[in-house]
């Protein structure tokens, strides 16, 4: 099995790469760039759709035979604003000229044409709270079940303060057994402020086969293939993650640990 923490390799230019062949799945890539002002970047989407999330900074961009302008506002993701974001559909391309400095993710699944290019937030992105006491996080939501504009894409962030927890009680998506629950590869991409600092995220199955507790740095991609994947933010530093998942079903149901179900069912 494929290292579950993948490293930047890299501080500038593209720093992630993560394709189903090298994760060892099949649906979930992830890339991203870290481009100084002027840089360039740009793919053809072949078989796959993306979503191009502006974490940081402003590019140009252009996709789908389109120019789409400047995107992009928030200069350090622990602003917590909206984000500014670009779907593009499958057997396209696109292509952006960094503004100013800025860091661009590139999510991505398979496409099956069922959606044109088009502008994802930042109107209609609202931050929202979920969670109660030390298990409160803040979420927006990008391309979640409730948006139509992805074939296969599940795309959403994620602002977990010092000292909480997040993506827990613990819980899976990792059988293809709808409505009860869906499969879903999932990716983590995180960022912690003050940077310098760590967070820790567990991936476990119940039956122990796979268990992995894993420190992650500012700037780590956690790959969650299977099982349960709760976080933790340590008192004093704050945690932010991109999500991207995607499976055979463009919908996002899941099953708690038996060990925790009984928080669920209190906080619910």
């Amino acid at each position: 099995m494929p290292d579950l923490l993948c490293k930047p390799f890299g501080s500038h230019g593209k720093v992630h790469q993560i394709t189903p062949e090298s994760a060892g799945w099949r649906y979930v890539g992830f890339d991203l760039y870290r481009l100084r002002k002027g840089e360039t970047a740009g793919a053809a989407t072949g078989d796959r759709e993306v979503i191009l999330v502006m974490v940081e900074g402003k590019a140009q961009m252009t996709a789908a035979g389109s120019d789409w302008g400047v995107l992009g506002d928030r200069m350090d993701v622990f602003e917590k604003t909206p984000p500014h974001c670009l779907y593009v559909p499958n057997d396209s391309d696109w292509a952006l000229v960094a503004d100013t400095d800025c860091t661009v993710a590139v999510c991505s699944a398979p496409g099956r044409g069922g959606h044109a290019a088009r502008r994802i937030g930042p109107d209609g992105i609202e931050l929202t709270q979920r969670g109660t006491g030390n298990n409160t996080r803040f979420i927006n939501n990008i391309a979640m079940e409730a948006e139509d504009c992805c074939d296969s894409l599940l795309v959403t962030e994620v602002f977990t303060p010092d000292g909480n927890w997040s993506s827990y009680p613990s819980h899976r998506h990792d059988e293809d057994d709808f409505p009860r629950i869906t499969y879903l590869e999932e990716t983590y991409y995180h960022r912690l402020n003050p940077a310098q600092g760590f967070g820790i995220q567990r991936v476990y199955t119940e039956d122990g086969t796979l268990d992995e507790t894993m420190a992650v740095s500012d700037g780590d991609v956690v790959l969650v293939p299977r099982g349960h994947h709760p976080c933790g933010a340590p008192y004093g530093f704050e945690m932010y993650y991109l999500n991207v998942m995607a499976g055979p079903l463009r919908k996002w149901r899941f099953q708690a640990d038996p060990a925790v179900q009984w928080i669920m069912d209190r906080d619910s």
